[in-house]
């Protein structure tokens, strides 16, 4: 995947005690003032420190459930073909051998509209990425009187490729996730590695990230689904290499 040629040049380690972070120029995005309040921030912190104590698991490729399916057939994400979408921008980031984070922008000059925490190691993803498309479908508990969009649930089952891996949790952007959309601002499609502390380096790896557009196709009040698009409409006979399925059931 190609990297944008305005991409800015390397910075210093994002977490170097000689580095100065760069100031954050990003924008609310158009739609930000009409959405929704999210939960309260202590019951996010609450679900995301029981999310950080439960383990890795790495994805074993099997069938996706039938039901799944039908989504993916109704969206088009079998055939490349999405119909109705709004398009977005999506940032896979994270230390290789830590968990993947997600960002969704409006565009790459604002702030993120949507961060996701997922129970996979970055590497394993961006790996089986390369190799065949991967679908992951985020569930969690339907309630009749909750009127909060699908995509503020605070927690949800996570299955890759219709294998049980764990959660996916949504959280509030940190300054490090901030920084990491700063970096990239420039940058509309492309992956890489960027620079950040050698000691954590050590620990879990290189900090990466894979940018693309992300096509947003909301079926009902209680699915809603993100196929990345990519540049090379020939690879994998035209189909998405990432589409991400919320479903409340």
């Amino acid at each position: 995947m190609a990297v944008d040629h305005q991409q800015q040049q390397p910075q210093p380690p994002l977490s170097s005690p000689h580095r100065h972070r760069p100031p954050i120029s990003l924008q609310p995005s158009h739609k930000s003032s009409s959405r929704p309040p999210s939960k309260p921030a202590k019951l996010l912190r609450r679900v995301r420190s029981v999310f950080r104590s439960f383990p890795i698991i790495t994805p074993a490729s099997c069938k996706m459930p039938g039901s799944l399916q039908g989504i993916t057939r109704h969206h088009g994400g079998m055939d490349g073909h999405i119909h109705g979408g709004t398009r977005m921008t999506g940032t896979l980031f994270g230390f290789r051998k830590a968990r993947v984070n997600l960002a969704l922008q409006e565009n790459p000059r604002c702030l993120p509209s949507l961060v996701l925490e997922l129970a996979i190691p970055t590497g394993k993803l961006l790996q089986d990425m390369g190799t065949g498309m991967v679908r992951i479908a985020l569930e969690c508990e339907r309630h009749p009187s909750e009127k909060t969009r699908i995509a503020q649930e605070p927690i949800w089952a996570l299955y890759c490729n219709g294998r049980k891996s764990g959660y996916a949790v949504r959280r509030e952007a940190t300054e490090d996730d901030l920084v990491v959309m700063q970096l990239l601002n420039a940058v509309s499609m492309g992956a890489g590695v960027l620079p950040t502390d050698h000691a954590h380096d050590h620990q879990d790896g290189e900090l990466t990230y894979m940018r693309a557009f992300f096509e947003r196709v909301v079926g009902s009040r209680d699915s809603e689904t993100y196929h990345m698009m990519s540049p090379d409409q020939s690879s994998h006979n035209g189909t998405t290499e990432l589409s991400i399925f919320f479903v409340r059931i």
